[in-house]
């Protein structure tokens, strides 16, 4: 009998961009108000959505056999997330302008940041 592969954990990694969106909300609430902390969060939610759509449909395939499948999946993963991503922005910019844009792109780009802390996150204690 084969040996399941253990797919990568990535929950720790989106929980900490959510950290990274609650820390950056707090922070412009505290320095502009209830305007600047939702255009934070908004910032926030436009990174954060796409990057835990793009975990949740990558990791679908495992095993050799499935080769094909596994590339397939995180092309159509990535198109969806940067599809997502679009239609984020769009919806944002048009629905709910945000107030304060400069809160709004510094949530947004710090919660992409958060991908740089992924190999810290996501690697796996040893067993040796």
């Amino acid at each position: 009998m084969a040996a399941r592969i253990k797919r990568p954990s990535v929950r720790r990694l989106l929980l900490v961009q959510l950290a990274a969106v609650c820390l950056m909300t707090l922070l412009a609430g505290g320095s502009g108000g209830g305007p600047s902390a939702l255009s934070a969060w908004l910032g926030g939610m436009v990174a954060f959505l796409p990057n835990a759509f793009f975990a949740w449909r990558v990791f679908r395939h495992q095993g050799a056999r499935h080769t094909r499948n596994i590339v397939n999946g995180f092309y159509r993963a990535e198109a969806g997330k940067f599809g997502l991503t679009a239609a984020l922005f769009t919806l944002v910019f048009i629905a709910v302008p945000p107030s304060n844009p400069a809160f709004f792109f510094g949530a947004y780009v710090v919660t992409l940041f958060v991908h740089w802390l992924g190999p810290w996150l996501l690697r796996r204690p040893s067993h040796t």
